[in-house]
């Protein structure tokens, strides 16, 4: 016995035989409890280890693989698919089947167990494709090593993007395309020499005949033949979500590598950035594509580079801290009588609007105040074609200027947690859309929920006026100093007074435990895009020309001199061109977008928009989450 160990220890390879290690492991058991009776040191430890349960299993394992790689498995027939087929058809054949005999031929039926014996039999007759040909048995020397690589393709896209050196003619694999057909095998990498290509040589072939051999098989096997790169870069990429700030096309791009392998994005386009290993051409897919593979764009800093060098069509306007709030040269300084209303609304409007020398814009509920809405606030923002000239300005946060001209903003995924202050709601839209009386209906529906921010103004208070009700009044000297320390989310001067919009009015509000509604004018947008109010965009378009023709047929707008007249056809028009400006300048900072047509309509979309800012998840930029050091 201590022989048959001894062999086995010195030569593991050795067979064990019949006995097995079983039947040596009895002989070590008996040998070592008679070495217990002698009272020879560590015996017992030995003895007790040998007869422990787990290790008894593991030798009973270690024969059934001993016994599976000497016996390799077989398969008991390699045409099970065509057993079943002729099953099938002799028990349809039978008159009266039993019931155990018609659900075994319910269970044969199934196309998933049909599968499963078709891919049987192609693994038992060993039927597989591609059958590649043989190695030849003399390789010069000098020869590189090459690998053989075989693609199926069916009607999809290889996804790579080839390379020519112009010295020596030889063809590379520029870049592999993520989650096209090549990135997803893992067998062609960017820095291969393609060699050939369906047997075809390619050393010395233009990219473009290339590509041409390779679509002339739009489904079955692509053969490249290939010398892989030697050192391949390890990648760490991490997930980066980005909100495109401009419009791209690669159709119009005369340097993108490959314009095929280019993908086109809009403003406020939410994109996935895949891969940043090419500093200048990045690779992203749009959220919510259909398509798995990515494209190619711009980097950040390309794009930076596109802007300075005014051969990219620049997509922002000059910026200063300091910016007249009008964005239409054209734009009279009227206000609307906002929307199709009923009869009584417009009663209401007309009776409010012809009051010249007051300007209170309020409302009243069930004796509960509603303010924010003064028409002085809105005249400042306003340009005046008056000899009283307006000068509106918005607040320019710390990290405005720095970041106006990125052609991307970083994004995350933001979810409101319940015990967190409210989101501010801010509505913007082009004049006479119907702005202030979606924010008026929306306030109305449930004062307990949504408020209005109190303007402050220099002027002095009116008799029947209140302190923090219609506004908050101040001294010229505080309101410099609030416009000092960017206190306004915007502010002007109408008539020799200073009118605003505090940051502090809106916080109040939010404190409150309310949803705050303001609207605002486009420019005021980056201030209000910050880590402390993170306002929810809702911008409300106007409909077509024909449907603003019926459904403000019988609405009244102000002029300047605060005479109300029927809306004509170039007031529509003006709405109509002012909306499209609005909408190419500042489209990616839009979160909704509610086209008022039919205002009920229009106030259930508001509704709704409200209710998703404030309880779903929304994109939001980084800095919101993560707040640099500036904001």
């Amino acid at each position: 016995m201590r022989q048959a160990v001894e062999a086995q220890v010195l030569n593991p390879h050795l067979e064990l035989g019949e006995q097995g290690l079983r039947q040596i492991l009895s002989d070590v058991i008996e040998e070592v409890r008679r070495s217990v009776g002698q009272d020879i040191d560590g015996a017992e430890v030995l003895h007790s280890l040998l007869t422990s349960s787990w290790l008894q299993s593991l030798l009973k394992v270690y024969e059934c693989l001993q016994r599976h790689l000497r016996e390799s498995p077989a398969p008991v027939l390699d045409y099970a698919s065509g057993m079943s087929l002729q099953l099938l058809i002799d028990i349809r054949s039978v008159p009266c089947c039993s019931e155990e005999a018609k659900e075994l031929y319910c269970l044969l039926r199934q196309p998933h167990l049909q599968a499963l014996l078709s891919a049987h039999d192609t693994v038992a007759q060993k039927d597989y494709d591609p059958v590649l040909p043989p190695i030849p048995e003399e390789l010069p020397e000098d020869e590189e090593a090459t690998r053989i690589v075989c693609l199926v393709k069916n009607n999809q896209p290889l996804g790579a993007t080839i390379k020519r050196n112009e010295i020596t003619g030889e063809i590379f694999v520029a870049r592999v395309i993520h989650g096209g057909l090549a990135e997803r095998s893992g067998l062609l990498h960017a820095g291969d020499r393609v060699i050939e290509v369906n047997g075809f040589c390619v050393d010395g072939m233009e990219p473009e005949q290339v590509i041409q051999v390779v679509q002339a098989c739009s489904h079955g096997t692509i053969m490249f033949k290939v010398i892989p790169i030697t050192e391949r870069p390890v990648h760490n990429q991490t997930m980066l979500y980005v909100r495109a700030m401009t419009d791209y096309s690669p159709q119009q791009d005369p340097s993108i590598p490959c314009v095929d392998a280019g993908m086109s994005f809009r403003r406020g386009d939410i994109l996935e950035i895949v891969d940043q290993t090419d500093t200048l051409w990045w690779q992203a897919k749009k959220l919510q594509s259909n398509s798995a593979c990515a494209g190619l764009i711009p980097s950040t800093n390309l794009l930076k580079r596109k802007q300075r060098e005014f051969w990219w069509s620049q997509p922002y306007q000059p910026h200063a801290c300091t910016q007249t709030l009008s964005t239409v040269d054209e734009e009279d300084d009227m206000i609307a009588i906002d929307d199709k209303c009923v009869e009584a609304d417009e009663e209401a409007f007309e009776s409010e609007e012809l009051i010249e020398e007051e300007d209170d814009f309020s409302s009243n509920i069930e004796g509960m105040y509603l303010a924010g809405f003064r028409r002085s606030m809105r005249l400042c923002r306003r340009r005046s074609v008056s000899t009283t000239q307006l000068s509106c300005h918005t607040r320019c946060p710390s990290s405005c200027c720095s970041s106006l001209n990125n052609p991307f903003e970083e994004v995350v995924r933001y979810q409101r947690h319940p015990e967190d202050m409210h989101r501010l709601i801010a509505l913007l839209g082009p004049s006479g859309v119907g702005v202030n009386e979606l924010r008026r209906r929306l306030i109305e529906m449930n004062p307990n929920i949504f408020q209005g921010a109190v303007p402050h103004t220099t002027r002095a208070p009116r008799g029947y006026e209140e302190f923090g009700r219609e506004y908050y009044f101040t001294s010229r000297e505080s309101f410099d100093n609030m416009i000092y320390n960017n206190r306004f989310l915007e502010y002007g001067e109408y008539k020799g007074s200073l009118y605003g919009t505090s940051v502090d009015a809106v916080k109040e509000v939010l404190n409150n435990g309310k949803i705050c509604v303001i609207d605002v004018e486009p420019n005021a947008l980056q201030s209000l895009r910050t880590h402390e109010l993170k306002a929810f965009i809702i911008y409300v378009k106007p409909p077509s020309l024909e449907c603003l023709r019926t459904t403000r047929k019988e609405s009244y707008i102000t002029t300047n001199y605060y005479v109300n007249r029927p809306f004509k056809d170039e007031d529509f028009q003006e709405m109509e061109e002012a909306a499209r400006k609005m909408e190419s300048q500042y489209r990616q900072y839009f979160d909704q977008v509610i086209i008022n047509d039919e205002l009920q309509d229009s106030c259930v979309q508001l509704l709704t928009a409200v209710r998703r800012s404030q309880d779903e998840p929304q994109w939001v930029p980084a800095s919101w989450i993560r707040p640099t050091a500036e904001s």
